[in-house]
């Protein structure tokens, strides 16, 4: 099989607020590859858009201004509708990650190597070099249940220890989900499923990709000799509060979605529970670690 050219694939990259980890994630694309890749810069309705504007029209990608916060999925699938019809492949990415040398190029051809195949994901690395968790096992009801009820009184628990078994494993595979921080996309899989669900604002919409994708009888597979660095600098960074509850919202959609029914009532509602309570907890350990750097800051009172 003839390799697929890069001017057959594209990039699609969101912004909200991010224009100061955009330049960076051009650059990265720029070194990464010898051809010139078509990248569209999604915004969802940024203060910054002017700027990311500017950036996008240096490194010559199109800035796409979708004219609303459309949530990632959205903004995605509107950037995708955008693109020619002669586009086979397009990479998903945050615009906080740095591709490494040649990671596209190996996502493409291991697409090509695999018909079967409807998604390919690299290696992620934290900036520190750690590995990020970014090809798993599709969550069930169980784990879910068990995971959000005591992953935080009870990290090592068996239902937490399934949903992340896959973790740490160096090799090829295939796997239920890749996350949408960096990912490669057949586009006729894409477009058949329909593309991102945009019921999701944010979060578990890589999930539920992997899950529909799987379903239609593609696989998802993770190629860890491609690798890309996520630096964390994007626009949910100072929102981890709001985010978190955005995060148990769409993983209960998830798996609402996945298991309806009324006899699986009781297992919804006790993960429900879970995931409020989840929630309400790490917020109050939140807050309180603000409130104790703001007085540490605090001047003392003066001798009087």
């Amino acid at each position: 099989m003839s390799a697929t050219p890069l001017e057959s694939v594209a990039i699609v990259t969101v912004t909200y607020n991010s224009s100061g980890a955009l330049e960076p994630f051009l650059a990265s694309v720029r070194k990464s590859e010898s051809s010139a890749v078509t990248v569209v810069v999604a915004d969802n309705d940024s203060r910054d858009a002017a700027e990311s504007r500017r950036i996008s029209a240096s490194y010559g990608a199109t800035f796409l201004e979708v004219g609303a916060n459309l949530g990632y999925g959205g903004a995605v699938n509107a950037a995708v509708r955008s693109l020619g019809p002669g586009t086979a492949y397009v990479l998903v990415s945050n615009p906080d990650v740095e591709l490494g040398e040649g990671a596209l190029r190996t996502l493409t051809d291991r697409l090509d190597a695999n018909p079967g195949a409807a998604a390919a994901g690299p290696r992620v690395l934290n900036a520190d070099g750690t590995t990020y968790p970014s090809a798993r096992r599709l969550p069930s009801l169980r784990t879910g249940v068990g995971h959000a009820l005591l992953t935080g009184i009870w990290p090592r628990n068996p239902w937490t220890r399934a949903y992340r078994s896959d973790e740490s494993k160096p090799d090829e595979r295939a796997v239920g989900w890749l996350s949408g921080s960096c990912v490669l996309l057949r586009r006729s899989a894409f477009d058949a499923v329909g593309g991102f669900d945009e019921g999701y604002f944010m979060y578990f919409e890589d999930v539920d990709l992997g899950f529909r994708l799987g379903r239609a009888g593609w696989s998802n597979l993770y190629v860890p000799s491609a690798q890309v660095v996520h630096t964390g600098a994007h626009s949910t960074a100072t929102e981890s509060t709001r985010m978190l509850r955005a995060h148990h919202e769409s993983a209960y959609r998830y798996l609402q979605k996945k298991y309806p029914g009324p006899l699986l009532a009781p297992l919804r509602w006790a993960l429900r529970v879970g995931l409020t309570v989840r929630s309400r907890l790490v917020t109050m350990r939140v807050e309180r670690a603000q409130r104790r750097a703001v007085q540490a800051q605090a001047p003392s009172n003066p001798s009087r």
